[in-house]
């Protein structure tokens, strides 16, 4: 008899386990887009933000972005099995291009058949993939992206387009801030510490008379704290444009030694899944340049 109850019982956890897994299995299944309907998979933050907001609340497309919304930039990004496994059930693949996805070959390679849309083509300088830097570049890469999704899409992309047309208008207002702003600032000389902030200061009109491109693994040596100060000191430099995560401790160096004043940026390549976050950024970034040039 005992033997007997030892069976059913384990023949019971035996089914709530693979009914767990079933369940689990299924989740995945589901946040991976995979299934009916249109399943896209965006590379990186600003992209995915874009698709987000063309597909908005449209049935049967989803939208995943391969990377973290933390990763920041790919230029190390290695591909996962779970990355992978999400390309392989992708319908179209939305990338930036210009260089910033260095796996593009490894992807054409194993996934021939699966289409992949470069949304900034012909936007970036040579070198520099960060075209989304630029609201009136960014607006064109978002309108690359409504292309490249309305083409995918089965039906009616009335919806699709009305969506783009939505959050282009929003970033309209973005740039028509950026216009006013430039009329004050234009001609001014700024040193960079990301090569991002080449596409914002060509629209503002900034004159960038020093980059030094810093991330997480970059050691900044004497001769080069030595030269920016000298491009401060030569240019009559006024604002440095840094990013908080990497340019802080070369900022605070840069501070104690000239009278400049810090703009710490926001490259728009992290955040939450919010589809408002590359405006909120933006927006950010606007107000934080009238402060450090004394616009009001």
């Amino acid at each position: 008899m005992k033997a007997k109850y030892r069976f059913v019982a384990v023949l019971l956890l035996s089914v709530a386990a693979c009914a767990a897994l079933f369940v689990k299995a299924y989740g995945t299944e589901k946040q991976a887009g995979q299934g009916s309907g249109l399943f896209v998979a965006a590379s990186f933050y600003p992209v995915y933000i874009a698709a987000e907001n063309v597909v908005g609340s449209c049935e049967g497309i989803s939208v995943k972005c391969l990377s973290e919304p933390q990763s920041g930039c790919l230029h190390d990004f290695v591909l996962t099995p779970e990355d992978m496994q999400t390309l392989s059930s992708a319908d179209l693949f939305l990338v930036n291009g210009g260089g910033m996805e260095t796996f593009l070959e490894e992807v054409a390679a194993q996934y021939p058949s699966l289409t992949v849309a470069e949304t900034a083509d012909g936007l970036v300088a040579e070198e520099n993939a960060h075209a989304w830097m630029g609201i009136a570049k960014y607006r064109a890469q978002v309108g690359a992206v409504s292309d490249a999704i309305c083409q995918a899409a089965k039906g009616d992309v009335q919806q699709l387009k009305a969506n783009a047309a939505r959050y282009d208008a929003k970033l309209q207002g973005l740039q028509e801030q950026q216009e006013g702003l430039r009329d004050a600032i234009a001609g001014s000389k700024v040193v960079s510490f990301h090569e991002a902030y080449e596409y914002l200061a060509e629209d503002y009109g900034l004159e960038i008379v020093y980059t030094l491109d810093l991330d997480e693994e970059r050691q900044v040596s004497a001769g080069e704290v030595a030269d920016v100060l000298k491009a401060v000191k030569d240019g009559g430099v006024r604002v440095i444009l840094a990013e908080g995560a990497y340019g802080a401790k070369m900022a605070e160096t840069v501070q104690k030694e000239a009278d400049v004043a810090v703009c710490f940026l926001d490259t728009l390549v992290r955040g939450d899944y919010g589809a408002d976050s590359y405006i909120d950024g933006m927006q950010q970034n606007i107000n934080l340049l009238k402060e450090a040039f004394g616009v009001n």
